[in-house]
């Protein structure tokens, strides 16, 4: 299986069984994706470098104005599609095999977690897994220590506050805190 498979495959929200060849290859790729993380978080690079390193972790080239501090996490680094002018803050676990859509104008603050996958909750099948994506609109903030789970959708112009959980959609022009995060106000311009 090749990542252009695994991909497609996934755009279906595709249930992985533990231990199949889709299984198998997130492990492979799971390796290359810590090779050039390690190289990117553990020693000083400047911001060319670091976007040169993500750029070989996503498969795509990112925009000259993404800026990114290390250290980054990512499990599988090629499901991954970053807009222009995006700011990821230190300490970011990405769990891409879903597919993870950032859109332009992008900052996430440090330690955010974005998990696109989930283990089936039946016990005696709790090493499958079930895909969805997250998409993250234009010019989202995501605050320090959030987590946003698989399949959720954040609008433009939103804001995720601090230590969030965000379990379902963002509307647009929408601010939500909480563990589960929940709307507390409206963005207005």
């Amino acid at each position: 299986m090749n990542t252009a498979e695994f991909v497609e495959k996934l755009k279906k929200q595709a249930y992985i069984e533990a231990d199949s060849e889709m299984h198998r290859h997130m492990h492979e790729m799971a390796q290359r994706s810590r090779k050039i993380t390690a190289k990117m978080n553990n020693e000083y690079k400047t911001a060319e470098e670091i976007r040169a390193l993500f750029s070989e972790l996503t498969g795509q080239k990112v925009d000259e104005n993404f800026g990114l501090f290390p250290p980054f996490y990512a499990d599988y680094g090629q499901n991954i599609k970053v807009g222009k002018k995006v700011f990821i803050n230190s300490g970011c676990c990405f769990q891409d095999q879903g597919g993870i859509e950032i859109g332009d104008n992008v900052l996430i603050g440090q330690q955010v977690v974005i998990a696109t996958i989930n283990h089936d909750v039946a016990p005696n099948k709790r090493g499958n897994m079930l895909t969805a994506p997250v998409k993250i609109g234009n010019c989202v903030w995501i605050g320090a220590h959030s987590t946003i789970l698989a399949g959720v959708t954040i609008g433009d112009n939103s804001t995720i506050a601090a230590g969030a959980v965000v379990t379902k959609d963002v509307p647009q022009n929408t601010v939500v805190a909480g563990v589960p995060a929940k709307i507390i106000k409206q963005i207005k311009e």
